[in-house]
């Protein structure tokens, strides 16, 4: 049945409209697999499809391997979804970022749905440097992220969000974020995460147990054998509204970092001593942030 068909009825013909066209979604889903070749990280393997790509740009400041990753559909909304597998052989390092900011658009249905797969082999390290996703009102997404380390293998994440951004005058009124993250150590679970919030995002995050008010929040998590002594040297790169712990555990230990702030402006002046400090510490000295974090 189309928009011109009718029906009839004992008052004559009557048009009936079609249901409506379902709507065109991204999809997106992308690998790559670095091996340790001639004192360098080489990429092994690359496989892109949809609307997710990667791309490396050359770098002259040090032996890892950059990557970009890049989602070219805009953003995403309802019913999209994203897959991400990074995958580093033994002695292998990599810092992988993105080409920009994660945007979230209001989904009429159904919420968008990132994956990421992480694998480090014995002596890999990786610094998982993906820039700010940021929640538009009305916005969903459920996010999933799974890391299995080998036991020498060292590993940085940043996961910065931006809920409204205040530089825009924009409110998110309504939203739903699911966010789930484990991290494997040697086989054995060293780090779970659940992040649920759901409906009243501003009376949500008014409450003192979610982010006082703050529309921006931010958690760093570093997983190396040299945590300890890096516990002094951070704390004295934190801003009033960031916090530090060591966490030991039978799987190993790990720093976990959080950080709130009022804008997402406010959010990266905060964060970013700290990344450019672990970054250096887990890949080697010489490798900065990524250049895209600075533009």
């Amino acid at each position: 049945m189309n928009k011109y068909d009718t029906i009839a009825s004992a008052a004559g013909s009557i048009p009936v409209k079609a249901p409506a066209a379902p709507m065109q979604r991204a999809r997106g889903a992308a690998r790559l697999s670095a091996t340790h070749l001639d004192g360098r990280t080489r990429l092994a393997r690359l496989y892109q499809q949809g609307s997710a790509k990667i791309r490396m740009p050359r770098s002259h400041h040090g032996s890892a391997l950059d990557a970009v990753l890049i989602n070219t559909s805009g953003g995403l909304t309802g019913g999209d979804q994203m897959d991400w597998t990074i995958d580093l052989g033994q002695n292998a390092k990599a810092i992988v970022t993105t080409q920009a900011c994660e945007r979230i658009y209001r989904a009429r249905a159904d919420a968008a749905c990132i994956n990421t797969n992480i694998t480090l082999a014995e002596g890999a390290a990786l610094s998982w440097l993906p820039q700010e996703t940021i929640l538009f009102d009305g916005g969903a997404f459920d996010r999933k992220l799974t890391v299995r380390l080998a036991p020498r293998a060292s590993f940085l994440m940043v996961e910065p969000l931006i809920i409204g951004r205040t530089a825009m005058g924009e409110i998110v009124r309504s939203g739903s974020i699911d966010d789930h993250w484990r991290i494997y150590r040697g086989g054995h679970l060293l780090h779970a995460e659940d992040t649920r919030l759901d409906g009243d995002m501003q009376s949500l995050l008014n409450r003192a147990s979610t982010t006082a008010g703050a529309i921006a929040l931010a958690t760093i998590i570093v997983v190396h054998d040299d945590c300890d002594d890096m516990v002094e040297p951070l704390r004295q790169r934190l801003g009033a509204n960031s916090g530090i712990s060591c966490i030991h555990s039978s799987a190993g230990k790990r720093l976990v970092f959080r950080c709130i702030a009022e804008s997402g402006f406010a959010l990266r002046k905060e964060i970013v001593p700290v990344i450019d400090w672990c970054n250096s510490k887990i890949i080697g000295q010489g490798h900065g942030l990524p250049k895209l974090w600075n533009t």
